[in-house]
């Protein structure tokens, strides 16, 4: 599955740093956890069972910055199923 533009800008935002964040978008359930920076950079998308996890799928973003800090690479990728 493709993450779609309504979901990249939600992804986009800054968050409480080193934390994971749970949120409903959608009909998906969905566990964010964050770098230091409060970037986030992990993503399980899915629906949520009864002991609290995420079942569906597992996603991890490389974020990739230049000697001066600006930024050069934003890239989501499906890393696979998360149970």
């Amino acid at each position: 599955m493709k993450l779609g533009e309504p979901l990249l800008k939600l992804l986009a935002k800054k968050y409480e740093p080193s934390s994971t964040i749970d949120l409903v978008f959608h009909r998906y359930d969905l566990s964010i956890r964050t770098d230091a920076d409060g970037n986030p950079v992990q993503l399980f998308l899915g629906k949520r069972n009864e002991q609290g996890n995420v079942v569906g799928d597992r996603y991890a973003r490389t974020l990739k910055y230049d000697r001066d800090g600006r930024l050069i690479r934003d890239h989501w990728e499906r890393k696979g199923p998360a149970t």
